[in-house]
């Protein structure tokens, strides 16, 4: 089988949109299809393979036409093309385009989304947890653009905080340990045992682990906070 072009995405939109009562043409000045229906604005599309910035630069330059541009690609199989579709369907609409799919093994098109303005809808939930954690982490600790694994978080430093109090004083009730260290949560904290520091030794009494020495001598002191 000869591996596909994006020609080949073509005759699929064609019939998609000319069962719509539209008139299709192709490659019309600088735009890979346009599309017209009676007296109404015109439509194009352009038509890439997969997905690319640079399809995206043509599609917001297409918008200087006309206010309906949609991109299209082909469509994959698998959980990677999924994926992609998702996060690239988000950005189509913040963009104000729409988003097509061609399946080629059968040309069958898939409308994801139509062009129009973005309006997203704000999660007071997620925005009150990014300032929660804004609120309760000391210092910055991190640095910008840095992977997931190992970064500092407030939860990070309240249990730092705990395993350097057991690691000077040793083995504590939960309510000692909240009170000397300010975490309010300490007796959560050290039953979640989340890193591994903690261990239970007898009714709300908590001690510290092998890890949890070693996570003190490591970072513990300074707490992530310079």
């Amino acid at each position: 089988m000869d591996p596909a072009r994006e020609t080949d995405l073509y005759a699929p939109i064609k019939a998609f949109l000319e069962d719509q009562g539209y008139v299709v043409k192709s490659e019309v000045g600088a735009a890979d299809v346009v599309a017209l229906r009676g007296g109404e604005p015109p439509v194009v599309v352009e038509l890439k393979l997969g997905f690319s910035l640079a399809l995206f630069h043509q599609g917001v330059a297409r918008l200087a036409l006309c206010d309906t541009v949609y991109l299209a690609v082909a469509r994959a199989p698998g959980k990677r093309f999924a994926r992609a579709l998702r996060d690239n369907i988000r950005l189509a609409r913040r963009l104000g385009l729409g988003l097509l799919t061609v399946r080629l093994s059968d040309a069958l098109v898939e409308v994801h989304c139509d062009p129009g303005p973005y309006a997203p809808r704000k999660s007071p939930r997620r925005q009150g947890q990014l300032l929660r954690e804004f609120a309760r982490r000391q210092g910055d600790p991190n640095e910008g653009g840095q992977t997931r694994a190992g970064l500092i978080t407030a939860y990070r430093q309240d249990a730092l905080k705990l395993a350097l109090f057991l690691y000077e004083v040793g083995a504590s009730k939960g309510a000692d340990v909240a009170r000397e260290t300010g975490v309010a949560a300490a007796t959560r904290v050290m039953r979640e045992n989340h890193y591994g520091w903690f261990e239970r030794l007898g009714k709300g009494v908590y001690g510290l682990t092998a890890d949890g020495a070693g996570a003190v001598a490591t970072t513990g002191r300074n707490l992530g906070c310079d």
